[in-house]
């Protein structure tokens, strides 16, 4: 089947009510026909649902939806996508271990690996994610992971997978990659040697801004390390939450569509403006990796970020002068959201490192939703335009 069939058609199987839309299941346990089961499901040589901290048949819809669109064996779904982040570095990695991260990461995935990691006695070197040659100065003999985001929140860098995979093979570091921004829709890493894979299920593959959720996926063996440290420390994904999220996965094609065409004329449009320094958006041909982008991706995605003429006060002056975009602290929903990264999403990270990465100031990150771009760029141009 293809992608779009995928997503919608694969779904557990139907109950005794020969229901057409499966069923949430909100049970905490699970019953066994006998003593004998009982032991073989606890024991492992016998399928079936013990407690939904393990495993839960609502939970192991959305898991198989998810390794069925990132075209991998496996997938463990978490409460949130930063429990799923936390999770792919903790259940690989322990005291001693070396970890090499892209240096243009989430505010939060920065501070996990900066700060959290260190009082684990686990180390870490950032690196410039579009410069492969410099990869192998940050590597140790301890080096066990290297992680980052394609394309990055919210700079938008574009890591070659291709480069990041043959990096990581030949000195036996495993490839984990975030591909939130992207979605398997667009992009799919495994089939560039990636990993591990994450999630943030809560962006557009929720799509309505409901619920959080989060996966982590990759091969059987690989993933069996994830399952047992969600299993034994709890960050389980909810039954209604999973429900809500495979049902999302049936329209993330045909949103992602439109959040990328709506995206590439946003960016196409604000590089024509006048108060607009500069755009970023990886299917924009001024966009730096703009050519790893299109061999890697099937869209560009439905994120646009731009600099305005200004400073920090411009920034905050064109959030305050939107009407209709939101002013939330999310991203990929059907409503499109402005916000100022530097004084929310990235205020904890050092502005050198912030810098560095290209978050400036007078960055504005658009997460473009799925109302006529007509509206979209009036609200966002007489911002612009209000701005002293």
């Amino acid at each position: 089947m293809k992608f779009e069939t995928k997503a919608i058609r694969l779904q557990s199987g139907r109950s005794q009510h020969r229901e057409h839309s499966t069923p949430i299941h909100p049970s905490s346990s699970f019953v066994f026909e006998s003593a004998e089961q009982m032991q073989a499901i606890f024991a492992g040589t016998e399928q079936g649902n013990i407690y939904s901290r393990f495993t839960n048949p609502s939970v192991e819809e959305f898991q198989n939806k998810m390794a069925a669109l990132e075209e991998v064996e496996t997938c463990m779904a978490t409460a949130t996508g930063m429990s799923a982040i936390f999770t792919s570095l903790m259940a690989y990695l322990k005291q001693g271990d070396h970890l090499i991260a892209s240096r243009a990461l989430f505010g939060s995935s920065f501070q996990i690996i900066s700060s959290n990691l260190q009082e684990y006695g686990i180390s870490a070197s950032f690196v410039n994610p579009t410069l492969p040659d410099s990869w192998k100065d940050a590597l140790r003999p301890e080096t066990k992971m290297f992680y980052l985001e394609t394309p990055s929140n919210p700079g938008l860098e574009i890591v070659d997978l291709e480069l990041a995979s043959a990096f990581c093979k030949e000195h036996g570091v495993l490839l984990n990659v975030d591909n939130c921004f992207a979605t398997p829709y667009l992009q799919q890493p495994a089939k560039w040697g990636a990993d591990i894979i994450t999630h943030s299920a809560t962006k557009f593959i929720d799509g309505q801004g409901r619920v959080m959720g989060g996966a982590i996926l990759g091969s059987n063996e690989i993933i069996d390390k994830a399952f047992q440290f969600i299993r034994r420390t709890g960050p389980s994904l909810s039954p209604f939450n999973a429900w809500i999220l495979s049902k999302s996965l049936e329209t993330i094609a045909v949103r992602m569509d439109r959040h990328c065409s709506n995206a590439l004329a946003l960016a196409n449009w604000l590089a024509k403006h006048d108060k607009v320094v500069k755009v970023n958006y990886p299917f924009h041909e001024s966009h730096a990796q703009y050519n790893i982008a299109r061999k890697q991706m099937s869209k560009g995605g439905g994120i646009v970020t731009f600099e305005i003429k200004g400073g920090l006060e411009e920034g905050v002056s064109f959030l305050n002068n939107i009407k209709m975009l939101s002013l939330t602290a999310n991203l990929g929903d059907s409503r499109s959201i402005a916000s100022h990264p530097a004084s929310t999403t990235h205020l904890r990270v050092p502005e050198e490192d912030r810098l560095k990465v290209g978050i400036t100031n007078n960055l504005i990150r658009i997460s473009v939703g799925l109302e006529h771009i007509d509206d979209i760029q009036e609200d966002i141009d007489q911002s612009l335009n209000s701005i002293a």
